[in-house]
């Protein structure tokens, strides 16, 4: 079982949100609640979980190198966001932020 200070903890984000953003207009990009799994570096599943609703998440995992591999809706291309490498120090949360492309242009 992972030490409870230690882990993950984040946001996950997305955008574009706005088609055609012009020079001085802010667009920022919106939390998102996904799903996103915590893989070893041979592709083993460690954990499975889902964001709230503002894209937070905090989840005690064990320190170790790590794949963060964030899940697109079923049978869909997009959002898509990229997997990244991680570590995770004991004693500590590493902090990791997602963001994923809504294929808004």
């Amino acid at each position: 079982k992972a030490p409870a200070d230690t882990g993950i903890e984040g946001q996950v984000f997305i955008g574009p949100m706005c088609p055609m953003v012009r020079e001085g207009e802010e667009c920022p990009d919106q939390p998102y609640q996904a799903i996103l799994k915590v893989l070893e570096l041979n592709g083993q599943e460690v954990i499975r979980f889902e964001t709230d609703e503002q894209g937070r998440f905090r989840v005690a995992i064990p320190p170790g190198e790590y794949i963060l591999h964030p899940e697109t809706p079923e049978n869909m291309p997009l959002p898509y966001a990229s997997e990244q490498e991680f570590t995770v120090q004991a004693g500590q949360y590493t902090k990791l932020t997602i963001t994923y492309d809504s294929g808004i242009r």
